[in-house]
């Protein structure tokens, strides 16, 4: 009997794959031969179930208290948004979750939290799992990460669930003396749920930081009447272009060429084309294509 055999398509714990039979030794045998994958801390599942909100939830439930609701990066996770730091990935971090006042906190080493002040409207049942609602974790997680990964997941979790920045500036006051509302101020406005990859986000803040105007994102080019050129963010009317080549979609030979067409027409067309790289982020780098970007509109 495997693990697969006695789990095929739910989370579970190690405490419920011993209750079955399975022991120690097969469960990290079966992990090492990727037949089963972690999920979260002390929570496993079959390789073969794909991943999902709804899969996501019901791991949680397995080890959060039933007065806990899942907040910050773990509700991002759950709702399908990525916020774990690449070094994370082998070793997941503990869950966050948080209960309501006049309740004790999860008492699990998988979780962490504590308490928090959250209305009903604050949070959703996905999976029988208490979750903060999308607009909810935004905000969040404004206040709580840096700068950058906070734009990112705020832009993700509104192009991926489509709530409003009426929505956000609605939550905003109950935020007044909350550890990071400055930075949450500053970030609403500029919450867009266009830009389709981290970096892009990324690109933005710097951008908006730089107190430059701020470019279009996912602008469409023209050619004959007909829409042939999506850039990543784009000046029309000074003809800027500035795009991210990121490793998945601009690696392959067929994407370098397609790219490098692109650029020569629109270079030959009047465009300025700044093109940046995952390098690009580093301090000295920003600094560089700022510039440059400062005189491509003619701002000395």
């Amino acid at each position: 009997m495997t693990v697969t055999d006695v789990f095929p398509d739910a989370p579970f714990t190690r405490a419920h794959a011993a209750s079955k039979g399975i022991t120690h030794h097969a469960l990290e045998e079966a992990l090492v031969n990727r037949t089963i994958r972690r999920l979260l801390r002390g929570v496993y599942v079959s390789t073969a179930v794909p991943d999902a909100p709804l899969l996501r939830a019901q791991a949680a439930k397995l080890v959060i208290s039933k007065h806990a609701v899942v907040c910050d990066r773990t509700a991002a996770w759950i709702h399908g948004c990525e916020t774990f730091d690449y070094r994370e990935l082998d070793v997941l971090p503990p869950i966050e979750c948080y209960v309501l006042r006049g309740h004790d906190p999860t008492d699990r080493p998988e979780c962490a939290g504590g308490t928090r002040d959250l209305k009903p409207g604050d949070w959703m049942v996905i999976e029988g799992v208490r979750v903060t609602t999308p607009v909810r974790t935004a905000m969040d997680l404004g206040c709580k990460l840096s700068r950058r990964p906070a734009i990112a997941v705020m832009d993700a979790l509104q192009r991926r669930h489509r709530f409003t920045i009426t929505d956000m500036y609605d939550l905003l006051p109950r935020y007044r003396r909350r550890r990071g509302v400055r930075q949450l101020r500053s970030l609403v406005p500029l919450v867009d749920g266009r830009p389709e990859s981290m970096a892009e986000s990324w690109v933005k803040v710097e951008i908006a930081d730089r107190e430059l105007p701020m470019p279009e994102p996912q602008y469409w080019v023209y050619v004959d009447g007909v829409p042939t050129y999506r850039l990543d963010f784009a000046y029309p009317h000074a003809k800027v272009a500035i795009e991210y080549d990121g490793e998945e979609f601009h690696s392959s030979p067929a994407d370098r060429e397609a790219d490098r067409v692109r650029r020569e027409w629109l270079r030959a067309h009047g465009w300025t084309v700044i093109v940046l790289t995952k390098k690009d982020f580093a301090p000295q780098a920003t600094d560089a294509w700022i510039r440059e970007l400062r005189v491509a509109l003619g701002m000395r």
